[in-house]
Parts: C-alpha cells; sequence; structure tokens
C-alpha cells in the first residue's frame, strides 16, 4: 500500500489517490489551458469557471438554498476566530457565547475574546476534554448575537452530535475537521466554515456559508478585506485568492459525487471505519485507553494511547516500519492519534489496526 494511502495525520490530511493523479497533472500543464495550474491567473475564464463549479458542487451536496452565500476565504480558522466576532460581535446584542469543548475551540473563544465581549456557556475542561454537552439544552442568553462551537475537535478526538432542537441565537460553526463528511441541515445555522487541509483538499482556502440574513448585522467600517461581504460580493475573487488550493478543492467535491455517491454514502463508509477501529481497541480492554468518552468519540479523529509514553514510541517506530505516518498524538495531549478523514480508505484502517493487534500480542 502506497504511503499516501496510509497517512493518518490530522492535517494536512490524506488526499483521494485519484485526486492526487489530477493534481499532479496539473502541476505541469492543466488539459484545459497547457498552463500549470500553479502559474494560472486568477482572472482567468478558466478560473471563474473553477469558482463557479466549487461553489455549485458544494451546494448540490448539502442541498443548499440561496438563502445561503459560499464563499472562500483564506486565513484558516485561526483568521476566522477573529473576524466572526468582528462582524457579528456588535452592540446591538448582547455579547456572543462560546463552548469550550477542546484545544481549538478555547483558542477560539480566547481570540474572540481579544476583540469584543464574549461568554463561555460551558467549558469541558473540568473532565479533562473527555465529553460534550448538548446544545439545545445549553443556558443561552437569547439577546446574544451568537452561538459559536467546534463541531469536531481534533486533539481529543470529540465530535458533536447534529444539533436537533431549536436555539434561541444564530448557531456558528468551525466545522474544519468533518465539513462534508456527512450530510447536514445547514438552516439550522448562521454560519459555517472550514478550513480545508481536512476533508476539502491542501492549506490554503477556507469555506464558509452564511445566512444571507446575518450579513445584515455586519457593522459599517469594517476593513475591506475583513468584511465578509467584500468576498461574497466578488465572488471569492476580491483579492488573489488560493488557486491551486480552490483548484483541488473542486476536485474533492467531484469525488464526492461521482466516486463516493455523496454524502450519505461517505457518512456510511466514515461510520464503519470508525466503528472498526473503536471496536477493537474496546476489545483490548486496559491495553488501550481512549481518550474521548463513547457517546462523544469522533469519527473524525482516534485519540488513544498504550499507557506510556515508551509504549506509544514503539508503537509509532512499528507503524513507520509499515508505510504508515501522522499517528503522533498533538504536542498537547501527546498519545496517539488516527485520524480517519474521507480520503483514508477502509483498507487503510484494515492494516492500523492489524498493526495494533500485532503490536499488543508482542506485548501480551
Amino acid at each position: 500500500m502506497h504511503a499516501n494511502t496510509l497517512n493518518f495525520s490530522a492535517g494536512p490530511g490524506a488526499l483521494p489517490a485519484s485526486v492526487l493523479a489530477k493534481t499532479r497533472e496539473a502541476i505541469v500543464a492543466l488539459p484545459e489551458t497547457g498552463l500549470s495550474v500553479l502559474g494560472m491567473s486568477h482572472r482567468s475564464d478558466w478560473f471563474l469557471a473553477i469558482l463557479d463549479e466549487a461553489e455549485r458542487n458544494i451546494r448540490d451536496l448539502l442541498g443548499l438554498s440561496e438563502r445561503y452565500a459560499v464563499t472562500f476565504l483564506q486565513g484558516g480558522s485561526s483568521l476566522l476566530f477573529a473576524t466572526v466576532p468582528m462582524n457579528f460581535a456588535t452592540p446591538a446584542f448582547a455579547p456572543p457565547e462560546y463552548v469550550i469543548s477542546g484545544y481549538w475551540s478555547a483558542r477560539a473563544s480566547a481570540e474572540a475574546g481579544r476583540v469584543s465581549g464574549h461568554r463561555i456557556v460551558w467549558d469541558g475542561q473540568r473532565t479533562g476534554f473527555r465529553e460534550l454537552p448538548v446544545l439545545d439544552r445549553l443556558d443561552v442568553d437569547a439577546r446574544a448575537a451568537y452561538l459559536h462551537y467546534v463541531s469536531n475537535e481534533t486533539i481529543e478526538g470529540l465530535q458533536f452530535s447534529a444539533p436537533t432542537g431549536d436555539l434561541p441565537v444564530p448557531l456558528i460553526a468551525d466545522m474544519s475537521s468533518d465539513f462534508l463528511s456527512k450530510p447536514l441541515e445547514v438552516e439550522r445555522f448562521g454560519m459555517i466554515y472550514a478550513h480545508a487541509q481536512k476533508n476539502l483538499g491542501p492549506t490554503g482556502v477556507t469555506v464558509a456559508l452564511f445566512d444571507r440574513e446575518m450579513l445584515e448585522r455586519i457593522p459599517s467600517g469594517m476593513p475591506h478585506i475583513l468584511d465578509f461581504r467584500t468576498q461574497i460580493a466578488h465572488g471569492s475573487n476580491y483579492n488573489t485568492p488560493p488557486v491551486f488550493a480552490i483548484y483541488v478543492l473542486t476536485l474533492i467535491t467531484r469525488w464526492l459525487r461521482d466516486d463516493i455517491g455523496g454524502l450519505t454514502q461517505m457518512q456510511y463508509i466514515n461510520e464503519a471505519k470508525a466503528a472498526r477501529l473503536y471496536d477493537l481497541f474496546d476489545e483490548m480492554g486496559d491495553v488501550v485507553t481512549v481518550h474521548a468518552r463513547r457517546p462523544w468519540r469522533s469519527r473524525m479523529n482516534v485519540a488513544f494511547t498504550f499507557g506510556d509514553a515508551r509504549l506509544d514510541r514503539a508503537f509509532l517506530d512499528l507503524a513507520e516500519t509499515r508505510g504508515m505516518s501522522g499517528l503522533e498524538g498533538h504536542r498537547s495531549l501527546r498519545g496517539l492519534r488516527a485520524s480517519l478523514y474521507n480520503a483514508v480508505t477502509p483498507e487503510a484502517v484494515e492494516a492500523l489496526c492489524e498493526t495494533v493487534s500485532e503490536f499488543a500480542l508482542q506485548r501480551a
């Protein structure tokens, strides 16, 4: 199995083999233009068509109505942690509310605190970030500008279930690590954003969906480049966008539509992959510890440990001899982590499970 197939990195993550092949060809020369995608003008007819297709494919995959604007931003979630409150935390509303469920949502909350007042409505630090709240049961101030959360915590391996109840304020979600991994009721959200380097392609582009009513809340006098309306009005082409990243994102959406068969089928595949690995860990008892408690386990990121830094290092060494990469845990949590993004195949997960089983037997 090729090393690209055995990439369990949390990001940049694995890409589908067919997308890699098309990307390799495009770096030398696009079939449509004869020029390298790395040298294509963002004002060319070819790229304008790519922008149109990328938006259309996302709309089709999600069944997205015209109530929502789609745009392609830069700066990743780290920039949006600041620009979301800059655009929406206005004096007309009470301070926005934040759920802290792990490392990245804590970063989002801290950045919002630099921009405006905000309130932490739930903090999972007391449990070591091992569980999650039910969003529609939180004590949310109905006057708040919005409620912000991170749908999947990549470091701790926690994933929210889709919200089902009504919330009194707009819901804003960072879905960077599970966007387009399953169907989604976008109508429950005021805004969704997701940087690409998990399920959508290489780094450099962030997809953002906006309920158009939210855009009416943005105050005047915002710097143009930081005003979400600017990017929407200019069709994601206000300043030079990341042409290469958007092109690969478009290939990914084609792959999801044509090769996978849509998001329902993608969800089925992802759930089966995660179940295979979690079931193995559960069968192994005390040999392996999964960080997240069972009801909140992520289908995208599995954080685990053999209980000892030396054992974790020995497992990494064995996995590397099998061509596997990206299994180190985040520096804040350590241990191990297997990311099972869309492009990670069931065969790759099976290879990982076989390696885990062999490692455990060697130390039994």
